[in-house]
């Protein structure tokens, strides 16, 4: 069974560091690229980063580039998403997807079938 469960969310002051895992199973990351998403509360859901199966190629959305990083743990299954210099609209739910290709402007993945059940990171003073 193809599963993806988030983690590492939480209440973080603005300027604050927070680390996101998302666990694959049922499928390698070796052939599926991964995306995040985030949906702010009355937003609709937006695309953040990815990262390719092929040769971990990393994509981000221009309001995070800079700030996060996306990487991949091949023996974990893992994809993380460090998050640095965490700003009030950074809060929402987050995402992981997994697609059939990264968006080249870095707004997450392509042709999604599989999502998680994703997790709160609230930004807060």
């Amino acid at each position: 069974q193809l599963q993806l469960v988030e983690s590492g969310g939480g209440l973080v002051q603005p300027g604050g560091s927070l680390r996101l895992s998302c666990v694959v199973s049922g499928f390698t990351l070796d052939y599926r690229p991964i995306g995040w998403f985030r949906q702010a509360p009355g937003q609709e859901r937006e695309g953040i980063s990815c990262i390719q199966s092929s040769d971990d190629r990393t994509y981000y959305a221009d309001f995070v580039k800079g700030r996060f990083t996306i990487s991949r743990d091949s023996a974990e299954n893992t994809v993380n998403l460090q998050m640095n210099n965490l700003l009030l609209e950074d809060t929402g739910v987050y995402y992981c997807a997994s697609g059939r290709y990264c968006r080249g402007d870095g707004r997450g993945s392509l042709r999604n079938e599989y999502w998680g059940q994703g997790t709160q990171v609230t930004v807060s003073s």
